[in-house]
């Protein structure tokens, strides 16, 4: 059981719990530390001691004994979803995008593929040229997951077999369960972590005084939010206070402002406040080291009863 439960995202079927521990650790201490909470930035990670931050890894079961998780093996069904969330990708980048040339270049590939940017439906196209049309869109490019078409599949098919396989969903749910229980204070997911953790915090069922999402895709309304679970979607009992931080140019979080899609999220659910990460909009690091990221997490935990500030 952990203090803090910590959610990675796609394309970390290399690493390892530890390894990403190592990584995000650091970052989040930097922010709370930005944030005047030294105390509890020691205790994150200078100070670390077993139980105040794990990470719930899951990586490990999207690799296949021979392919480790080959595009090809998609169904109909999953190549289906995974333009449509390629598509909504590509048309959000056409919308807001921070660079005019980025939105002309997205909007230029919808044209192409033939389906115009405020299109609902999902682009009208087989699934590889959408993808190739992603390849060629610099905010991918940025995000190091685009840099070949491969690399977008595989990102791609995380988020489609996490929707819509329930035997991985159920794997996935019970390595977060692993670290959460009365202790837990708050849980911190990235990207497809996001939806892990938001779906985990109404799993977890008890009072939980932080959720906080990062570049998360709940907002990407067609292909994820009607995916979620449980439906329809909601602000998690016993969550005292959900944050969901975004980069504008991060199309996976296609849409910072949650809030008129989660009922109850009144007094609950801060939303829309964006963030700078630079080169790469999508990178979990960088979301963790802001100061904003580490007075939401001071302020959830810092005066907490047992907690350094006390």
């Amino acid at each position: 059981m952990a203090r803090i439960v910590l959610v990675h995202g796609i394309a970390q079927e290399q690493k390892s719990a530890d390894a990403l521990e190592a990584e995000w650790l650091p970052s989040l201490a930097g922010g709370v530390r930005l944030a005047g909470d030294s105390a509890l930035a020691d205790v994150l990670w200078r100070d670390a001691r077993p139980g105040d931050a794990r990470m719930a890894f899951y990586g490990d079961l999207f690799l296949k004994d021979d392919q480790q998780g080959s595009a090809d093996e998609l169904t109909t069904g999953e190549w289906e979803l995974a333009e449509a969330l390629a598509g909504e990708w590509l048309r959000n980048a056409a919308v807001s995008a921070s660079r005019e040339t980025d939105r002309e270049r997205a909007s230029a590939e919808l044209a192409r593929l033939g389906g115009p940017a405020g299109e609902t439906q999902g682009v009208r196209a087989a699934a590889r040229p959408v993808l190739n049309a992603l390849v060629r869109l610099r905010p991918f490019a940025r995000l190091g997951v685009a840099f070949a078409e491969r690399v977008v599949v595989k990102a791609l098919r995380q988020v489609t077999l996490y929707l819509t396989d329930d035997t991985i969903r159920k794997h996935v749910q019970d390595r977060v369960a692993e670290h959460i229980g009365p202790e837990t204070e708050a849980i911190i997911g990235h990207s497809l972590g996001s939806v892990v953790a938001y779906e985990a915090a109404h799993l977890h069922g008890r009072p939980l005084p932080l959720l906080l999402t990062l570049g998360s895709p709940l907002g990407l309304r067609t292909v994820v939010y009607e995916r979620t679970r449980p439906q329809p979607p909601s602000v998690p009992p016993g969550v005292a206070r959900w944050v969901n931080l975004a980069d504008r140019d991060d199309l996976v979080a296609a849409r910072p402002d949650l809030t008129p899609l989660f009922p109850g999220a009144d007094g609950v659910l801060d939303s829309g406040y964006t963030v700078d990460n630079g080169a790469k909009p999508h990178e979990a690091a960088f979301y963790l080291a802001k100061r904003r990221t580490g007075e939401v997490l001071s302020a959830a935990l810092g005066c907490q009863p047992g907690g350094p500030n006390t």
